[in-house]
């Protein structure tokens, strides 16, 4: 039960940053999705555009933590968590070394 409420926590937080990276690439960077997101990987702003998507996980966040859904907020953070990570291997050239 606890794990089933983690993973919905991490798949919110996932739909979460994915759209505002969407959104934010379309609108703002132009293009289409993926030209857009080339664009930010070769001016070595990718992790930027990241970090901004995953600035929308404050939301689901903080109604979890009013709705008192604590695991469910802890799957948001873990995800967050992970996000970073991934931000700081793509901001050290270590995943376009393994790509």
């Amino acid at each position: 039960m606890i794990k089933k409420e983690i993973l919905i926590g991490f798949l919110v937080a996932l739909v979460a940053t994915s759209a505002a990276i969407f959104l934010y690439s379309t609108f703002f960077l132009g293009d289409d999705f993926m030209k857009s997101l080339k664009i930010a990987q070769a001016n070595d702003r990718l992790g930027s555009v990241i970090a901004l998507g995953a600035l929308l996980n404050f939301l689901p966040f903080f109604v979890f933590l009013k709705k008192d859904k604590i695991y469910r907020a802890r799957g948001v953070i873990l995800f967050t968590i992970l996000t970073g990570v991934l931000i700081a291997l793509i901001n050290f050239n270590v995943i376009g070394k393994i790509l």
